[in-house]
């Protein structure tokens, strides 16, 4: 039995016909509202908008709404010319706003580890401040200047830390870097013209490395000793040495004052003898006379009881035993 076999028959599709001028008249219109919409663009508060008309450098605008050549002919590029930016050397911050602010965890590493003057090694991590100067400059004179600049910070640092002691990195004299590094930068990017200004080079943790840390805690802990124990001297000398300072001044001052006492004695007493030999040269008799009866007064007072005898006194212990009696304390009896 044959079967017939006869492809099945399908409904024809109707003829579309395209209207050439609708397709145009699409074409213009989507054209019209892609360049309406690429005319204008808004540059921020805090960046300047550079220009670049066919590629070429036309203009620099400030912040605001402003108007451009659609499709392509011009474009713009925001620059960040009101901002502080900055730069972290051997750590970095999570989610950053600026893509040259830090690197990876093994560029940080290799950052911070550095070789002082007297061949000791030590970890530092440091902060570059910075800004945009030149938007221009900023976006032709160099191809990468953030990178530049990181790699004009990095090579400063480990200069001016090669040519210091470890003491000198870790202690004392991290002012001194920081303007050190902060001079011989901002030299480097102006000789280059790359459009930035440094704001501040700051030192953040400078410390040995992990496996000397400890010998390192040791020396800083003995020049802590060293320190306190000469401040406990210089406090123990500026707390005896005044004190003997005054004490020797009071004694000085008692001398010339005893002195100056007996030169007015002395110089008393001359004129005092001086007066007297007048006297006596005028009346040797009455002037001997009345210098032994001073004498004599000023003597006797001094002796005691005094008994003085006539020539004619015949019974002298009677008398001596009156005068016992005379001064004896009577004696009171206790009552009963």
């Amino acid at each position: 039995m044959q079967r017939d076999i006869t492809p099945p028959s399908f409904p024809q599709m109707p003829e579309i016909r395209i209207n050439p001028s609708l397709v145009i008249a699409v074409i213009i219109g989507v054209l019209l509202i892609i360049g309406a919409l690429s005319s204008y663009y808004t540059i921020p508060a805090d960046s300047d908008g550079v220009v670049q008309r066919f590629g070429k450098y036309h203009d620099t605008v400030g912040p605001g709404l402003h108007f451009k050549i659609p499709f392509g002919v011009d474009s713009k590029t925001v620059v960040p010319l009101r901002r502080q930016l900055k730069m972290e050397f051997g750590f970095g911050t999570d989610r950053a706003t600026n893509e040259d602010q830090t690197t990876s965890y093994r560029d940080q590493e290799d950052a911070r580890s550095m070789v002082t003057g007297d061949l000791n090694a030590a970890q530092v991590e440091w902060v570059v401040q910075y800004g945009i100067s030149d938007p221009r400059a900023y976006l032709f004179n160099v191809r990468s200047p953030g990178g530049t600049l990181r790699d004009f910070s990095e090579s400063v640092m480990r200069e001016v830390v090669g040519d210091r002691t470890v003491d000198e990195v870790l202690t004392y004299g991290r002012a001194e870097i920081e303007a050190d590094c902060m001079k011989k930068l901002s030299e480097s990017v102006n000789k280059l013209g790359m459009g930035l200004h440094v704001i501040q080079v700051q030192l953040n943790r400078v410390h040995p490395p992990p496996r000397v840390q400890g010998s390192f805690d040791e020396v800083s802990r003995a020049q802590q000793e060293k320190q306190q124990m000469i401040n406990v001297a210089e406090g123990e000398y500026n707390k005896v040495v005044p004190r003997a300072s005054g004490e020797a001044t009071q004694k000085i001052s008692e001398a010339e004052g005893y002195a100056v006492k007996r030169i007015n004695e002395a110089q008393g007493d001359v004129a005092r003898f001086k007066a007297l030999l007048e006297q006596y040269e005028k009346a040797p008799d009455v002037t001997r006379q009345r210098l032994y009866f001073e004498t004599m007064s000023e003597v006797i007072p001094n002796l005691g009881s005094k008994i003085i005898l006539d020539d004619a006194a015949k019974q002298f212990l009677p008398l001596m035993h009156l005068q016992q009696l005379q001064f004896a304390q009577p004696q009171k009896q206790p009552s009963r």
